[in-house]
């Protein structure tokens, strides 16, 4: 079985390499400011999950600083990929401003945008579907788990009703739509883990990408302090080489793999310590998947 890659995704789309640039929008959540909860989700560190991403200036200022990061890599087509914290939380038009900028420099060829789905309100969709008529755009959507008890350990703050209505209001819209999972929170079985990826493989209209990402419990979180406070199991490599395959199995060609794994910051992570040597995990990755036929 063969499964598409983001990066071969791109490379088709665009006739070379792309690469991502990780950009801030100055955007906070409203599972920080109080509106729905503060603090965020427990696995969430003070960066919002864009550990990685330039800080917050003007785009003049920020693009050169993300090149910078990728500098070692050749190029000169690059996604602009807003990540931090929820990126269609607040003001519309300033957002569209923003985003409309970014798409304004010739090497930047799409737009990428982390949100949640409850953050979706009819006029940032069309704000993102009237982007999307200039250059595309991928909207991603922080989901994690399909199960409510989960959800409510690590405090999403929304229903799983809320992201099907965001989903099929997204795909209305016409725009590419990227749903997160988090594989290894605390309590959820194997069969749970493979359950959500069950569900996202059989949405309709079908998905149009997925990360599948392991959990990193991390310094200066509420589950890092969690963990610290009473250590429960996390998964060996192995363990999570072959819930992986066991997932991409699972998934419809169409659906294209956006990660197969993720970054914790070293200086942060707490468990799983193995996770920190990515060249190893990405090779055990490719070997467990080649295993059994599952091929880029």
């Amino acid at each position: 079985m063969k499964y598409r890659t983001f990066s071969d995704e791109l490379k088709a789309m665009f006739g070379a390499k792309v690469y991502k640039l990780s950009l801030s929008s100055g955007c906070t959540c409203p599972n920080r400011d109080g509106t729905i909860g503060t603090g965020g989700c427990t696995f969430c560190s003070e960066g919002g999950s864009g550990d990685f991403a330039a800080p917050f200036l003007p785009l003049s200022e920020q693009l050169p600083l993300a090149k910078q990061r990728v500098a070692r890599k050749a190029g000169d087509k690059y996604l602009a990929y807003f990540q931090s914290f929820t990126n269609t939380y607040g003001d519309t038009a300033r957002l569209h401003a923003l985003y409309k900028e970014a798409l304004s420099y010739t090497e930047i060829v799409g737009l990428s945008v982390g949100t949640r789905p409850d953050c979706l309100e009819p006029d940032k969709v069309e704000m993102l579907a009237q982007l999307n008529r200039e250059k595309p755009v991928w909207v991603e959507l922080g989901l994690q788990t399909i199960h409510e008890a989960s959800a409510a350990r690590f405090h999403r703050g929304y229903t799983l009703e809320v992201f099907e209505d965001a989903y099929a209001r997204l795909k209305e819209a016409g725009l590419r739509v990227v749903v997160h999972v988090i594989l290894g929170l605390p309590g959820e079985t194997r069969e749970q883990m493979l359950e959500t990826v069950r569900y996202l493989a059989n949405l309709e209209p079908v998905l149009d990408g997925i990360k599948l990402q392991l959990l990193h419990v991390l310094k200066g979180t509420a589950l890092g302090e969690e963990y610290m406070r009473e250590p429960f199991p996390v998964m060996s490599m192995e363990e999570y080489c072959d819930l992986i395959a066991d997932c991409l199995a699972l998934l419809p060609e169409e659906t294209v793999i956006h990660r197969l794994t993720g970054d914790g910051p070293k200086r942060l992570l707490i468990a799983p310590l193995w996770s920190a040597d990515k060249k190893r995990v990405l090779n055990a990755l490719k070997k467990e998947n080649e295993s059994r036929g599952q091929v880029p």
